[in-house]
C-alpha cells in the first residue's frame, strides 16, 4: 500500500512538473512581425477582456485570430512611422504622466494622510490666526524680518496679551480688523495644509507655533472642538433692507419676513412664498433652494440656524444675518459618511492638495535606500564656492577639470559635477531675488530629486509589469485607432465612388422587406371605425372624414399615412395584406381600420434610403480586405500548444 501511495504521489509530482513546464510564463505564444508576445502577457490580455468566458480551445482559438489582426494593426502603424509622429508621441507621454503618478510614490503615506484627512473631516475646528506676511519668492531678509515679527507677536500673547487684540493690531489678514482673527469653524480641506495641520495639532486654548503657508507666516489659536456637524440641504426666504442705513427700511425688511413667517404658519408652501418673496434671486425660482453645504459653506449665523432644526421639513423663525433677514427650512440632512463611501474621493483630494508632496519626499527616501544614493559633498565644493550673483546672468566661473569629478552615485551609475553645473545655468537666472547661496542649496536638492523620479520613471516598465501591459494597451490603441480612421472609417466616408460601386454590387444586402402603402384609422371606439370605413367606402377624403368625426373632439380620430413594413404598426401584422379596407380590429384600447392602397414587393433600398448600413458594411468590407493584405505582408506564428495550456 506504502509503495502504492509512493508511486501515486511521485506520478502526482511529474504531472505537476509538466504542466508547469508547459505553462511558463515565459514561453512565447505569438510572433507576429517579429514581436514576441509571452504566455504571461496573452493570459493577461485575454482574461481582461473575456471575464465571464468559459476558457476552450474554441474560445482561445477565436479570441487569437481577433489578437493576431489587432498586432498586425500596429505592426503596420509602425512600419509606416506612425509612432514616432509628434502628436502621437505627446500624446501617448500625456497618458504615461497620468499611469506613472501612482507608481511614483508611497502609498504608505498616501494612505495615512488619507486617514488623517478622513479623521479631520469628522472633527471640525474653531480657531483664530494672525497673519505676516512673506511669499513664496520673499528675500532671506524679508523672510527672517516675518519670522522674528511672529515669534515677538506670539511672545507678547504668551506674556498675556489678548490674541485678538493682538490680531487687529497687527495681523495682515485684513479680516482681522473685524473679528480679531476669528476663522469660525472649519474642516480638512478648507484651509491651506500647513494651517490646517497647526489647526488639528494643537490643543485647545493652546497657541502654535509659527507655521508657514503660501499667504506667509501664521500663529494659530485653537478655541474648540467638537464632532463635524455633517451636511444640510436647505432652502430660504431672504428679505433685506434696500438701504441699511434707513431705519424705516430696516424696520420694514423685518416686518416683511415677519409677515411671510405668518404665511408659512397658516400653512402656505414655503417653495411658493420663497418664489413670491424671497430677495435671493439665484434661489428664488427653485423654492428657495441651496446647494448641499456644511460648517464653514455660509456664514456662521445662519449654518448656526440651519444646524438646529433637527427634522426634515422643518423651518426656523426668522433670523438676520449680514445679508438680511432669513427663514430657513431644512429638506435633508446626512451625517459625515463613513470611511469607505468616502476613502475615493479623499484620496484624490489628497493627491491634488499639496499635502501630497509628502508623498513624494517619503518616496525619495526610499529610492535613495533602494538604488544606494550617496552624495559627494567634497566633489561640489568648487561649484558651490564659484556660485556669487553672476550665476544670475548666467555665468560660473569653474574650471573645467572640477566639472568631471563624481558628485553623487544612483543605483551604481555616477553623476558628475557637469550635470548638476548645466541645471544651474539653466535654472539660477530665474531665481534673482534670493541670494546665491540660498538658490544653489534650493536647485541642489531639486536636481537629486529629479534625477531620482527621473531615474524611477525609466524603469516603471521594466520593474512593473502591470504599467508595461498598460502603457502597450495605451500605445496600441492610439495607433490602432490613427491607422484604422485612415484606413477604414473615414476612409467609407470619403470614398464616395467606392460607396457606391460596393452598394451597386451588394444592393442585396440592403432590401426592404414586403412593405404596403396605406392609410391607418386610429379610432376611438368600434362604432367610430364603421363609420370611418362607411366614409371611405363612399370615396370621402381624409379631410372630408376628420371634420366629420372630430368635430366635437379631436381625440375621436388620428390619420396617419405612409409606406410601411409589418413591424411598424401593431395593426400591420394582424390584417391580411391586400388592396382594401380592413375590418376593425382593437389596438391598445383604440379601433384601428387600414386602407391598404398597394402592396409592395421586397425591392432593394435605394443608396440614400440606406447609406448608414451600406457604409458600416463597406467599413466591414474594407477591414476585411486590408486584413487580408496585412496577413499576406507579415509573418505570423502561433505556438498552439502553449496557447492551449490556458484551458482549465
Amino acid at each position: 500500500m506504502k509503495k502504492m501511495i509512493r508511486l501515486v504521489n511521485l506520478t502526482a509530482i511529474c504531472l505537476i512538473s509538466l504542466f508547469a513546464t508547459a505553462q511558463n510564463p515565459q514561453d512565447v505564444i505569438l510572433n507576429v512581425a517579429g514581436e514576441e508576445v509571452t504566455l504571461e502577457d496573452f493570459e493577461s490580455i485575454f482574461s481582461k477582456n473575456n471575464r465571464d468566458t468559459v476558457i476552450t480551445k474554441e474560445s482561445l482559438d477565436e479570441y487569437m485570430e481577433l489578437f493576431i489582426n489587432f498586432k498586425l494593426k500596429v505592426a503596420e502603424a509602425r512600419s509606416m512611422g506612425m509612432d514616432t509622429v509628434p502628436s502621437f508621441v505627446t500624446e501617448l507621454d500625456g497618458y504615461r504622466r497620468q499611469l506613472a503618478r501612482p507608481y511614483l510614490t508611497d502609498d504608505a503615506m498616501l494612505d495615512h494622510l488619507v486617514e488623517e484627512a478622513y479623521n479631520r473631516k469628522t472633527e471640525e475646528v474653531r480657531a483664530s490666526h494672525i497673519l505676516i506676511n512673506c511669499t513664496p519668492t520673499a528675500t532671506p531678509e524679508d523672510t527672517l524680518k516675518a519670522w522674528n515679527k511672529i515669534n515677538a507677536l506670539r511672545d507678547e500673547i504668551l506674556g498675556g496679551a489678548d490674541f485678538s487684540t493682538v490680531a487687529r493690531q497687527h495681523s495682515q489678514d485684513p479680516s482681522a480688523k473685524d473679528n480679531g482673527g476669528d476663522l469660525g469653524y472649519f474642516s480638512v480641506f478648507q484651509m491651506v495644509y500647513p494651517f490646517e495641520e497647526a489647526a488639528y495639532t494643537t490643543p485647545v486654548g493652546q497657541i502654535s507655533r509659527p507655521c508657514r503657508s503660501r499667504y506667509g507666516y501664521h500663529i494659530v489659536k485653537v478655541s474648540d472642538r467638537r464632532p463635524a456637524l455633517g451636511e444640510i440641504r436647505a432652502a430660504h426666504i431672504m428679505v433685506r433692507a434696500k438701504d441699511k442705513n434707513d431705519a424705516k427700511a430696516v424696520e420694514n425688511a423685518e416686518k416683511k419676513i415677519r409677515d411671510i413667517y405668518e404665511q408659512l404658519k397658516s400653512g402656505s408652501r414655503f417653495e411658493d412664498l420663497a418664489l413670491k418673496y424671497s430677495e435671493d434671486a439665484s434661489t428664488a425660482r427653485n423654492g428657495g433652494e441651496l446647494p448641499w453645504f456644511g460648517t464653514g459653506k455660509m456664514v456662521e449665523s445662519f449654518e448656526r440656524e440651519a444646524f438646529a432644526l433637527k427634522n426634515d421639513g422643518e423651518y426656523s423663525e426668522p433670523f438676520e444675518t449680514e445679508y438680511g433677514w432669513h427663514i430657513v427650512k431644512r429638506l435633508e440632512y446626512r451625517p459625515v459618511p463613513d470611511f469607505k463611501a468616502v476613502q475615493k474621493e479623499i484620496k484624490n483630494r489628497v493627491r491634488r492638495d499639496s499635502r501630497s508632496e509628502k508623498t513624494e519626499q517619503s518616496f525619495i527616501i526610499k529610492m535613495k535606500k533602494e538604488y544606494n544614493f550617496s552624495l559627494n559633498e567634497k566633489s561640489l565644493k568648487p561649484l558651490k564656492a564659484a556660485v556669487d550673483t553672476n550665476m544670475f546672468n548666467g555665468v560660473i566661473d569653474i574650471k573645467a577639470k572640477r566639472l568631471s569629478k563624481s558628485m553623487m552615485m544612483l543605483d551604481g551609475q555616477s553623476y558628475p559635477v557637469q550635470s548638476f553645473y548645466d541645471y544651474l545655468m539653466k535654472h539660477g537666472p530665474r531665481k534673482k531675488g534670493k541670494s546665491p547661496e540660498e538658490v544653489y542649496d534650493m536647485l541642489l536638492d531639486e536636481f537629486v530629486n529629479k534625477t531620482i523620479m527621473d531615474y524611477e520613471d525609466s524603469k516603471l516598465e521594466s520593474k512593473y509589469r502591470d504599467f508595461r501591459l498598460l502603457m502597450n494597451e495605451y500605445r496600441d490603441g492610439i495607433l490602432l485607432f490613427e491607422l484604422t480612421d485612415q484606413k477604414v472609417w473615414s476612409r467609407a466616408v470619403k470614398d464616395t465612388t467606392g460607396l457606391e460601386a460596393f452598394y451597386e454590387n451588394n444592393k442585396t444586402m440592403f432590401m426592404w422587406d414586403a412593405r404596403v402603402d396605406a392609410v391607418i384609422y386610429s379610432c376611438k371606439d368600434e362604432k367610430t371605425a364603421t363609420t370611418v370605413a362607411g366614409m371611405i367606402a363612399k370615396g370621402k377624403t381624409n379631410e372630408q372624414i376628420l371634420e366629420k368625426i372630430n368635430k366635437d373632439s379631436q381625440l375621436n380620430l388620428d390619420i396617419e399615412e405612409g409606406v410601411y413594413s409589418k413591424e411598424d404598426h401593431p395593426a400591420l401584422a394582424r390584417i391580411s395584406w391586400q388592396k382594401g379596407i380592413s375590418k376593425p380590429i382593437a389596438v391598445d384600447q383604440q379601433f384601428v381600420i387600414v386602407n391598404i392602397r398597394e402592396v409592395m414587393d421586397p425591392a432593394p433600398k435605394k443608396l440614400d434610403e440606406a447609406r448608414g448600413l451600406v457604409t458600416a458594411e463597406y467599413q466591414n468590407y474594407l477591414e476585411s480586405e486590408w486584413i487580408k493584405e496585412l496577413r499576406n505582408k507579415y509573418a505570423y506564428t502561433v505556438n498552439k500548444e502553449v496557447l492551449y495550456s490556458l484551458v482549465k
